[in-house]
């Protein structure tokens, strides 16, 4: 299914941190070639081998990136939400091909920015690209973080350290907190390598233990030291 071009809508681009680096007139060359797509619930962006010719914005909805198994079972890496880039760790990879494909969860919106333009700007600007490598560095060690997370911990751990990981930092820990998924539970265990059936398993057992409810996609966190505790 072929994604919807539209006209080109109104970004700060300064506002988003791989853009932040670039001068006025490298920030114009990346607008005067980037454009706006709609996809439906369900339309697939670009699929995994594409060749991996453009970045993106997501302005509105969510994108799921994913792999599919030899076998057919489908494995999500992640969910990009509004405001989020993606594929753009791609810019500096020798292999120009799409390592996942994108689908839309959701009625979403984005911007596609032209690789090629954007690794030209590198090129013709030093303190770009160097700026550029730390912020990738920067990403890099996320995603280290994350496999780290999905090869060596159990599956109660995973999803303990998920929930925490939704409680802002300065949030005070003697008040419940109130998690509202943005996305499906089945997602979510996805994306962190837990079986749909063993992820709600674990939310009725941590529920049983007063630690959280669950109503819907809301999911409230009674206990946060415990859960701190069952992290640690």
């Amino acid at each position: 299914m072929q994604a919807c071009v539209l006209s080109i809508p109104s970004v700060e681009l300064s506002d988003l941190s791989l853009m932040s680096h670039l001068n006025h007139n490298q920030l114009s060359k990346v607008k005067s070639n980037m454009k706006f797509i709609r996809l439906k619930e369900g339309e697939h962006l670009f699929e995994h081998g594409e060749v991996a010719d453009k970045f993106y914005l997501v302005t509105l909805g969510q994108i799921k990136l994913f792999r599919v198994s030899l076998e057919g079972s489908e494995r999500v890496i992640d969910v990009i939400h509004q405001g989020k880039l993606f594929a753009e760790t791609l810019l500096l990879s020798d292999e120009n091909l799409y390592p996942f494909g994108a689908e839309a969860i959701l009625d979403t919106e984005l911007i596609a920015f032209d690789s090629k333009v954007f690794r030209d700007i590198l090129k013709e600007s030093n303190h770009t690209c160097f700026a550029l490598m730390s912020e990738m560095n920067s990403y890099l060690n996320q995603y280290l973080d994350q496999v780290d997370c999905l090869t060596l911990q159990n599956a109660s751990y995973r999803l303990v350290n998920y929930l925490l990981n939704q409680i802002p930092e300065e949030y005070s820990d003697d008040e419940p907190y109130v998690i509202q998924l943005r996305t499906t539970k089945t997602i979510i265990a996805s994306c962190l390598s837990i079986k749909p059936e063993t992820f709600s398993r674990i939310l009725k057992t941590l529920r049983n233990q007063k630690l959280i409810e669950v109503k819907g996609k809301n999911i409230t966190i009674k206990d946060i030291d415990e859960l701190k505790r069952m992290a640690a």
